[in-house]
């Protein structure tokens, strides 16, 4: 299987970093190809705009979604865009990698959420949830916190961990169709003894391959067409 690996993290020496390098390791010794998308190390812009677009459908009135669909029939998008949706077109499975900041992702993820899973590539009219894009892919996110167990419950100070990540778990990864695994959430990475730390790491690495063994999903292979050239996949940026 091929397996991409959105990644969001600025600093090398980070523990992010470590569970990065051992997803490759672990996905690799597994017989599986991996691909990294480094958000902050290949310079990945999140804004969103007319940038985003090789031509525009309405040089009049900028409408994100209309634009995305238009580039989407024409191959139109920057070529930032079509690198990684050609990454994510190719991959059997997509394990999102990032620190929880402010309950939420850092903004480049969000913002390769919203320039990458375009309408028109990612999801369209009448294909969301269930009939879904990428029913054929899986999904696995994997997060580091700064706050204990114990604040992540229905008791604690920032509520349930399903809760903090509905918006990425649900309303983004269940959007598109994917098969999405429970998420692996590494609690107070920065506070944790070294020991806790490499069990975080092994029990990742056994994650990966619990779901790559799975193999390729029984959904329609219906996902939508490759928009960079061939060959992205093996290149990086």
């Amino acid at each position: 299987m091929k397996v991409l690996i959105v990644y969001a993290h600025p600093e090398p020496s980070s523990f992010c970093a470590a569970l990065k390098g051992a997803a490759v390791e672990a996905i690799r010794e597994g017989g599986h190809d991996a691909i990294v998308s480094d958000l902050y190390a290949e310079g990945f812009n999140p804004v969103a705009g007319r940038h985003d677009f090789l031509d525009a459908a309405d040089t009049e009135r900028f409408h994100y979604q209309s634009e995305q669909l238009h580039a989407a029939r024409t191959s139109g998008f920057a070529d930032e865009i079509a690198r990684e949706q050609a990454r994510v077109a190719a991959a059997d499975a997509i394990v999102f990698l990032f620190p929880l900041w402010w309950g939420g992702p850092p903004a480049i993820l969000k913002g390769w959420i919203d320039r990458v899973l375009a309408y028109g590539f990612a999801y369209v009219d009448g294909r969301r949830f269930d009939s879904g894009l990428f029913q054929s892919k899986r999904s696995l996110l994997c997060v580091t916190t700064g706050g204990t167990p114990a604040r992540f419950t229905a008791e604690g100070v920032y509520g349930e961990i399903d809760k903090v990540l509905w918006p990425i778990q649900r309303l983004t990864l269940d959007y598109m169709g994917l098969a999405a695994e429970e998420p692996f959430v590494c609690y107070a990475a920065p506070r944790v003894e070294p020991e806790v730390r490499a069990h975080y790491l092994q029990t990742f690495s056994d994650r990966l391959i619990t779901m790559l063994g799975k193999g390729p999903t029984a959904g329609r292979q219906e996902a939508a067409p490759l928009l960079a050239e061939p060959g992205a996949w093996t290149r990086q940026a």
